[in-house]
């Protein structure tokens, strides 16, 4: 049995009764202690009896447990203890984060037991598993859809106004799984050897569940703030933005503005056991896909043609695949850069304090594939579609384009420069159609919100450094970006295999990782949003 501090009585009180709630069995309950002294000799063993009464839906369970405190007691006080499942309501300043720990888990075993793969997403069920979760602390929540069953869900903890707010906020869809390539069930929260594993568990369920722990203990602590703090789960992030983010930005801006933001995008950083940086990501690559087609004479196989669309394709193909679009860095990556240098090994630290030189770059493409995507706007051929029998020459055939575009790349430039590399009056290249995700201005790394991540980073990783990054992928903070909101990514403890797994086999997120994660999400967001007496 597990113990735990959660009050001090004086030697002459007869009883206490303290309110809380726990985490019972997946759901929210309330739970009453009554503490009554049954032997007050200050020099004697000190002996409580603790009655629980646990009440849930109508039913009332009620139990007895006696624990003997060894003596002498002295003092004017003495410690109390019980024995708790989940998590308590802390009678101090500061959460329990153990307890904190646990509970995220189980909140997070919850969200990945819903399927919310996307598409179609389903998302409401999830938004609804968090509401109970919610109306369970009497904190005010709502669901809100452009479609049914592309729920988002929204609360808010009110603090004084002197300072705009804080928003954490996590994606609910997730994609799609091989089912037959997984060694355990996707969507049943198996907790194994240190780690929760499910899709999602760590894009982007173990985000949400962290950021809603972080909300629950502001709550719960009463902690007095300059900043109402906002909780945002949003739909759609995995493809369908215009169910989730587009529509609380164009809808329900009211109800998410805010001056900073934190969402996905980073990680903690573990390589052999110890946490080597935090990165935090300020800015993201934006997704343009190209497609490229062929057109020719359509005949019959046997008969070779100059103008046969599939060998123009793959020429084209060819050429893109290799070309190397000119080194840019922007203030995030030059800082990523220098930093990351601090923390490598001599041979890798003269790599990057020279990436601006070409051959640097050619090893960073060998040898550091991530790290080479950042300099650039990236263009992967990903999807050839030509032909439909082996005996005739199409007509047409397609090739799609993953464009990962620097934040202030030139689109309509980048589709000319192609156009001449290509050379071939027979390829058209088509940009997008839809302008897609905004390319925004980066985060500052000048802000208090920056400085307070840096400042959470060195209180509970003082080996580490922080590390601005700039994500290759994308997230749906470019949309808050764009409305001037100052948005900064996170993630939880992890180490590359972990993170090889997101969207891929068997993803996992480590509860102990999970742990620390929270107790530096809630450093951060009380620093930068707490009032100063609080803190």
């Amino acid at each position: 049995m597990r113990y735990k501090k959660i009050a001090r009585l004086k030697a002459n009180s007869a009883a206490q009764v303290i309110t809380t709630r726990v985490l019972l069995g997946g759901m929210f309950h309330n739970l009453s202690i009554v503490l009554r002294l049954s032997n007050a000799a200050p020099s004697a063993s000190c002996c409580y009896a603790i009655d629980f009464c646990v009440l849930s839906i109508g039913r009332t369970r009620s139990t007895k447990e006696t624990m003997r405190l060894p003596g002498p007691v002295t003092g004017l006080a003495v410690v109390v203890l019980f024995s708790v499942i989940g998590s308590a309501q802390s009678q101090s300043s500061v959460p329990d984060f153990s307890a904190a720990r646990d509970e995220a888990l189980k909140i997070l075993e919850g969200l990945v037991r819903i399927d919310t793969s996307n598409p179609p997403g389903n998302e409401t069920r999830t938004a609804q598993y968090i509401k109970a979760v919610l109306d369970a602390e009497s904190i005010p929540a709502e669901i809100l859809e452009l479609q049914p069953g592309r729920g988002n869900i929204i609360a808010r903890i009110h603090g004084n106004g002197s300072k705009k707010p804080l928003l954490l906020m996590g994606h609910l869809d997730v994609v799609g799984v091989e089912r037959d390539k997984w060694t355990l069930d996707p969507f049943a929260g198996i907790v194994k050897e240190g780690y929760i594993y499910g899709r999602g568990a760590s894009d982007d369920k173990g985000m949400v569940s962290a950021c809603l722990e972080v909300f629950l203990q502001l709550h719960r602590l009463k902690v007095p703030l300059d900043r109402d703090v906002i909780f945002l789960a949003e739909d759609g992030e995995e493809g369908t933005s215009k169910f989730g983010i587009d529509f609380m930005v164009e809808q329900h801006w009211d109800k998410i503005a805010s001056e900073f933001a934190l969402n996905e995008g980073g990680s903690i950083h573990n390589e052999n056991g110890r946490i080597n940086y935090v990165g935090v990501s300020t800015t993201e690559k934006v997704p343009r896909g190209f497609r490229l087609v062929a057109h020719g004479s359509s005949g019959h196989g046997s008969v070779p043609r100059l103008d046969n669309a599939i060998v123009h394709l793959a020429a084209a193909v060819a050429k893109v695949g290799k070309w190397q679009t000119p080194m840019r860095l922007n203030e995030t990556t030059r800082a990523f850069f220098s930093r990351l240098a601090q923390i490598s090994s001599p041979e890798e630290a003269a790599l990057y304090r020279q990436v601006e030189h070409p051959q640097v770059q050619e090893k960073l493409r060998a040898l550091k594939a991530p790290y080479y995507s950042m300099l650039r706007t990236s263009i992967v051929p990903t999807i050839i579609k030509g032909g439909f029998r082996s005996n005739v020459i199409p007509a047409e055939a397609e090739a799609t384009l993953d464009v990962r575009a620097l934040p202030d790349e030139d689109i309509p430039a980048l589709a000319a420069t192609m156009r001449r590399l290509i050379n071939d009056s027979e390829i058209e290249v088509i940009p997008p159609s839809t302008p897609g995700r905004p390319a925004t201005p980066a985060s500052s790394l000048d802000t208090e919100m920056f400085r307070a991540l840096e400042a959470a980073q060195k209180k509970l990783f003082p080996g580490a450094i922080t590390l601005p990054l700039m994500v290759t992928g994308a997230t749906d903070s470019a949309q808050l970006r764009a409305k001037g909101v100052q948005a900064y990514g996170l993630g939880s403890v992890s180490t590359d295999q972990d993170r090889s797994r997101v969207h891929g086999n068997d993803e996992r997120l480590s509860i102990e990782g999970l742990g620390k994660f929270v107790q530096f999400l809630y450093t951060a967001a009380t620093d930068v949003a707490a009032s100063r007496r609080a803190r």
